[in-house]
């Protein structure tokens, strides 16, 4: 089972970027599609970015395209997802999980993954 730890979340205005590391541990995370969600005050969890085991695919939910964009490195044991051209309604907690079953392509399901880290806030300011 792999255990996951989110970071890189702050405060940056509109226009700027950050990059959250998703920081895993565990023998399953380099054979671990992983996913990125968001979820903002009364709204629900929404899919991010996804990326493949061996970082060959990555998918992305319409909001983000052109904007973020993820990657990993294995030997590091980290996802990244780098957020550029941020927006204010990119404002949310950001989560990092990994899909239960590697077996099967992403999912944007949240329900297809588990193993959910806490969270890092990302605010971005008008």
């Amino acid at each position: 089972q792999v255990q996951l730890v989110e970071s890189g979340g702050g405060l940056v205005q509109a226009g700027g970027s950050l990059r959250l590391s998703c920081a895993a541990s565990g023998r399953t995370f380099s054979r671990s599609n992983i996913g990125w969600f968001r979820q903002a005050p009364g709204k629900e969890r929404e899919f991010v970015m996804a990326i493949t085991w061996n970082g060959g695919r990555t998918y992305y939910a319409d909001s983000v395209k052109g904007r973020f964009t993820i990657s990993r490195d294995n030997s590091k044991n980290t996802v990244y997802l780098q957020m550029n051209s941020l927006k204010p309604e990119d404002t949310a907690l950001y989560y990092c999980a990994a899909q239960k079953d590697a077996t099967v392509d992403v999912s944007a399901r949240s329900a297809d993954f588990a193993s959910w880290g806490q969270g890092t806030q990302v605010t971005v300011s008008s």
